[in-house]
């Protein structure tokens, strides 16, 4: 945890002293998020009771990489650390394409058997009609061997100029090669507070559920983020 700290100040110090108010604007940005989340659920599974989840991300032109973490208050949980890149290419005025991948890092995973690393592509069509962001996206664990298909939704509508209110929802299904798979769903409502042109807060609220037999599904969790933008 302090390793990821400490790389993560170090890639915002290098921003910031690079981010110089008489130089012409930037080809590129970077946005950092320091949040806290009361679970940490990926599709429809809990991996954590409480954690703390900084990143940061780099964006240039249709191009972005970034890291990812979960930090679980509890150290009976596994830490995570994800890295991924990937390119956006626009298709018409609406429509995308978003190609790219993930590295799941789990660095004190000590289980026999257990894989301390998994790769995973991803491609996803993304789009907007009224205002709602429609996307679909076809990913494959490459070490896992599991292939996910997952929709996603969302919709924002601005309270005054400081305040918008957020709903987003998603429907998946992931399936292992030659294994059962299952179907998990989710939803949840954010509500972004802008501080400044570069600096907002965000508090959401969540659910997220599952058709898997024996686990334990219908998750709620908070959380809250600050998120700044070089």
């Amino acid at each position: 945890m302090k390793k990821t700290a400490l790389i993560l100040a170090a890639l915002l110090t290098g921003a910031s002293l690079s981010a110089d108010e008489s130089a012409p604007a930037s080809s590129y940005n970077v946005t950092a998020d320091f949040s806290y989340a009361t679970k940490y659920v990926f599709r429809g599974i809990e991996y954590a009771e409480g954690a703390f989840q900084p990143s940061i991300k780099l964006t240039t032109g249709d191009f972005y990489i970034g890291v990812w973490s979960s930090l679980p208050a509890d150290r009976g949980y596994e830490a995570e650390v994800d890295y991924y890149a990937g390119y956006g290419l626009k298709l018409s005025d609406s429509v995308s394409l978003d190609v790219g991948a993930t590295v799941y890092h789990y660095p004190g995973l000590d289980v026999p058997g257990a894989d301390e690393a998994t790769f995973e592509g991803y491609a996803g069509i993304t789009g907007s009609v009224e205002g709602v962001n429609l996307g679909l996206y076809l990913y494959n664990d490459f070490t896992l061997d599991v292939v996910t298909v997952q929709g996603n939704l969302g919709y924002s509508i601005p309270v005054n100029d400081t305040v918008s209110l957020s709903f987003t929802a998603s429907l998946g299904h992931a399936k292992p090669d030659g294994g059962d798979g299952y179907t998990y769903y989710s939803a949840g409502l954010a509500l972004p507070y802008k501080l400044s042109d570069a600096a907002s807060l965000t508090l959401g609220v969540n659910w997220a559920s599952h058709d898997l037999d024996g686990v334990e599904d219908n998750h709620a969790w908070a959380n809250v983020g600050f998120s700044y933008t070089f």
